[in-house]
């Protein structure tokens, strides 16, 4: 009984987190906004994600096949005929596009960067969607073109700019920003897909240079690849099946990528039950700091101590910053790593701190047990009136690959992403039963 109410909670939370794709999209163009917020822009990370979550819905009675093709034709069709070029108001450049697009016109929007890992994002959506939309059908065979097209042009020897590792973007006003994909992160699906590229590349010797710039940290008993915030072990895994494939790092440290990220969520609990802050709510059963917005920037004295909190920052376990906000969305996205304790954390952000209860799409972005919040809300806690696409994505994603694997399966037929796995240096497990 306890199983079936488990499996019962995961679809409605499923269901209603997918709502927002459905309904926070301008159907003309495919764009999703990026936040529930007041003449807010789309986000392409958002609209990648729900590219890889049309399929969930199909498989999951959420939406009809013929309106799931719809809505990515739509989508892609948009990206493909956008405008590209180093003007200022374009839709993106060399391949790549601008991380905020209007929501209306698909043009950049607030002078934002042109983003290499949120190009990713929707490159791997759109790659994802082609995967499982393959009939013979007119409409499903056009998916597939345009995704191929979107993914071989782009320019991925650009965005090295010259050096061994890929920058984080570019803008027409200044160029190429000053930071570069360096430490372990989110980048690794960045660097597959650059690998994997049959037009523009990255160099084998781009990975090699990034895997160089690994940090490894023993943390509560725990070895592991280090990434403090807990989004940069699992973005990755929404598309590909890490599980028993290892490059030439992680044979070094005899793990693979998943066991790794397994690890990185049983640290994130240890660290909660350890509370070296002293936060309200943290424990066993309630944890998940990652990049998130916040109460902040605020200095408040609680029960005596000064407390500082902050906006959107890249918190991160166990070395911080921290200032006990928390972000359930990341807890479910650890779901296929470590089910034995995400199920418990779940259980008590729905039933214990209620945060699906006045939401209309599963859980908000964020809470803050320490922060007393707004005079009068209904947690008697700090709780982010927002929704983000970036969020809702994996929710729907890591739920689905925790039950079926179907990101996994889709993934692992693309060509694209066996090459760049391939030419990282990957093998074992699944690659080695492929031709």
């Amino acid at each position: 009984m306890k199983a079936v109410k488990a499996m019962n909670e995961l679809q409605q939370l499923q269901r209603q987190t997918f709502d927002y794709f459905l309904n926070e999209v301008n159907p003309a163009n495919g764009l999703v906004l990026d936040k529930t917020a007041t003449n807010w822009p789309s986000s392409i990370a958002a609209t990648g994600l729900a590219l890889a979550c049309y399929p969930v819905a199909v498989k999951r009675g959420m939406m009809s096949r013929a309106a799931a093709v719809t809505r990515t034709l739509a989508t892609l069709r948009f990206f493909l005929g956008s405008s590209q070029g180093p003007q200022p108001d374009a839709t993106g450049h060399k391949g790549f596009y601008y991380h905020f697009l209007d929501m209306a016109t698909g043009r950049r929007a607030w002078q934002c960067e042109l983003s290499t890992i949120d190009s990713v994002l929707l490159l791997a959506g759109a790659l994802s969607a082609a995967m499982y939309f393959d009939a013979a059908d007119a409409r499903e065979q056009e998916i597939t073109e345009i995704a191929d097209a979107l993914y071989r042009r782009v320019d991925w020897q650009w965005a090295l700019n010259g050096a061994e590792t890929v920058t984080h973007g570019w803008t027409p006003e200044t160029g190429f920003l000053k930071y570069h994909w360096e430490g372990y992160s989110e980048a690794l699906l960045l660097y597959i897909l650059g690998l994997g590229s049959p037009t523009h590349p990255l160099p084998q010797s781009s990975y090699s240079a990034w895997t160089s710039t690994y940090r490894w940290e023993s943390c509560y008993g725990y070895e592991y690849l280090y990434a403090g915030p807990l989004f940069t072990h699992q973005l990755s895994h929404v598309w590909i099946d890490f599980r028993a494939i290892q490059d030439v790092y992680m044979r070094g440290r005899g793990i693979d990528y998943f066991e790794n990220s397994r690890r990185a969520t049983q640290v994130q609990r240890a660290y909660a039950i350890e509370n070296p802050c002293k936060f309200d709510g943290y424990r066993e059963c309630c944890w998940g700091v990652t990049a998130s917005e916040g109460p902040g920037p605020a200095t408040l004295k609680l029960k005596g101590v000064k407390r500082e909190f902050y906006d959107y920052v890249g918190r991160g376990v166990p070395f911080g910053p921290d200032d006990g906000t928390l972000a359930p969305w990341s807890v479910v996205a650890s779901l296929p790593f470590a089910p034995e304790i995400v199920l418990q954390a779940i259980d008590y952000c729905v039933h214990q701190a209620k945060l699906t209860m006045f939401n209309r799409y599963g859980f908000k972005a964020a809470f803050n047990p320490t922060h007393p919040g707004e005079q009068g809300n209904p947690y008697g806690w700090w709780v982010s009136p927002w929704h983000f696409g970036l969020n809702q994505g994996p929710i729907v994603l890591m739920i689905e690959n925790h039950w079926s694997g179907l990101l996994w399966r889709l993934m692992r037929n693309c060509p694209y992403v066996v090459t760049g796995l391939r030419r990282a240096g990957f093998d074992g497990g699944w690659l080695n039963e492929l031709p």
